[in-house]
């Protein structure tokens, strides 16, 4: 049967939904988000999609396990607006993003290299070595103080109160034991996940359930990073298939 040169290349919202398991108000809502160009209507009024519309479907969701969901929109939005610059920025950010976490998870492992039987510091005044306030760690660790308070009601850090002025001093292994909990909140890991690892730390020696936690992590990193890939290269078959249309 002979197509309608009127109507072949069309596609329907159903189309493009049942291709990749999703609902035709999931695919109006991703064009009305921007990250489908518009789409074509018919003298009706009905929506119609084309290949051009199939191919930045199938990029956006390839885009999302890499990227995450808002940053694969604002790269669709940036490509359909015709600014292909601000998409590669974009992507750029990304995989900086995940290199920092990649040198995030490294850290955490110099720091378990690092970890022995260490002792407490001998109470003294915040100037002692290792004695910080809550705001200068808070500072050096890029969080709020209120974020270091909510992490002593879990446990996660242990400052003893400064018997003159009532301030909390965190000695260097509530700074070691705060920069870990920080790594591990970056790696995804909630309070409750975190809270039995930094107690196998301070125990030095039971270190299995960290590791495995970081092993875990990698996985996720070499996941994240392998999905990128599968994105880029779907992403650059629209861009291919946008530049041909033009």
């Amino acid at each position: 049967m002979r197509q309608n040169p009127q109507t072949a290349g069309r596609l329907r919202p159903v189309d493009l939904a049942r291709r990749h398991g999703l609902s035709t108000q999931a695919v109006r809502n991703y064009e009305a988000a921007g990250i489908l160009p518009a789409a074509g209507r018919t003298a009706h009024g009905y929506r119609t999609y084309a290949p051009l519309h199939a191919q930045a479907l199938a990029a956006f969701l390839a885009l999302v396990p890499g990227h995450g969901h808002g940053v694969a929109t604002s790269i669709m939005r940036a490509v359909n607006r015709d600014d292909p610059e601000e998409a590669f920025r974009i992507v750029d950010e990304s995989h900086a993003q995940l290199l920092e976490d990649r040198r995030t998870l490294q850290a955490v492992e110099s720091a378990l290299r690092a970890l022995g039987p260490a002792a407490t510091p001998a109470p003294g005044d915040a100037s002692s070595p290792g004695g910080m306030f809550v705001g200068p760690l808070a500072g050096k660790l890029g969080i709020r103080p209120a974020t270091l308070r909510k992490w002593e009601r879990a446990g996660l850090v242990t400052p003893r109160r400064d018997p003159r002025t009532g301030y909390r001093v965190y000695e260097e292994t509530d700074v070691r034991d705060a920069g870990l909990a920080h790594q591990l909140r970056r790696g995804g890991y909630r309070l409750e996940q975190i809270a039995p690892l930094i107690a196998q730390v301070r125990a030095a020696g039971g270190l299995e359930p960290l590791a495995a936690a970081l092993r875990d992590w990698h996985a996720r990193l070499a996941a994240r990073g392998r999905a990128m890939l599968a994105g880029a290269a779907e992403l650059d078959a629209y861009l291919r298939h946008a530049h041909d249309g033009h």
